[in-house]
């Protein structure tokens, strides 16, 4: 089978390792990898730190990073790729997921999850709660999320949910590249055992 894609984010806090499922995602994947491919990414920032009030901890909550839609630089929008249909979640840390306003307008912004924020997957019971788009996982440089999301962030930038969320001091993303994934090693057939000798006839 083709190896997943794997991606590293490179910042001044240390690299971020991401492996994504085209398999699972396939538009989204797609989407993202278009931005790395044309280094769309590099000089990007990350710029937001959620928490929940007064949760100081590094083990809960999300960074955001991208364009944060700049014009020069975003491509078309994507269609929204549910949880309910790729079977993805938000439940482990190390979740990446795709930034949207309304299904179908996520374009350059991601988020990376720690804990368990399955409140962002799409909702079984409510067709008005459709989710956020899971795509990939980091596989490596966790500590470097748990960094950022314990940044200061600025109580009186941002608007809406994010109000106060702002890193007062963004990350910069210098680099996002991919990273070459070699490919699984061929399944040898088991060795079976040779045949016994047959018995001589009995004299």
């Amino acid at each position: 089978a083709k190896p997943n894609p794997r991606v590293k984010i490179e910042t001044p806090q240390g690299a971020i390792v991401l492996e994504l499922y085209p398999a699972r995602a396939p538009i989204t994947v797609a989407n993202y990898l278009r931005y790395v491919d044309r280094g769309l990414f590099n000089g990007a920032t990350f710029y937001r730190a959620s928490r929940p009030p007064g949760y100081a901890s590094d083990d809960y909550g999300l960074i955001q990073g991208g364009l944060q839609n700049d014009p020069k630089k975003v491509l078309p929008p994507i269609a929204h790729e549910s949880t309910l249909k790729t079977g993805l979640t938000h439940r482990t840390d190390g979740t990446i997921s795709m930034g949207r306003h309304a299904p179908g307008t996520a374009q350059s912004d991601w988020s990376i999850t720690l804990g368990d924020m399955s409140y962002l997957d799409a909702d079984p019971k409510d067709p008005k709660n459709p989710g956020f788009a899971a795509f990939g996982q980091v596989v490596e440089g966790l500590d470097v999320v748990k960094k950022i999301i314990v940044l200061p962030t600025d109580p009186n930038r941002g608007e809406g949910a994010m109000k106060g969320e702002m890193l007062r001091q963004p990350v910069r993303i210098t680099r996002v590249s991919r990273i070459p994934v070699a490919p699984p090693a061929p399944v040898q057939p088991a060795a079976t055992p040779a045949p016994a000798p047959a018995t001589p006839p009995a004299s």
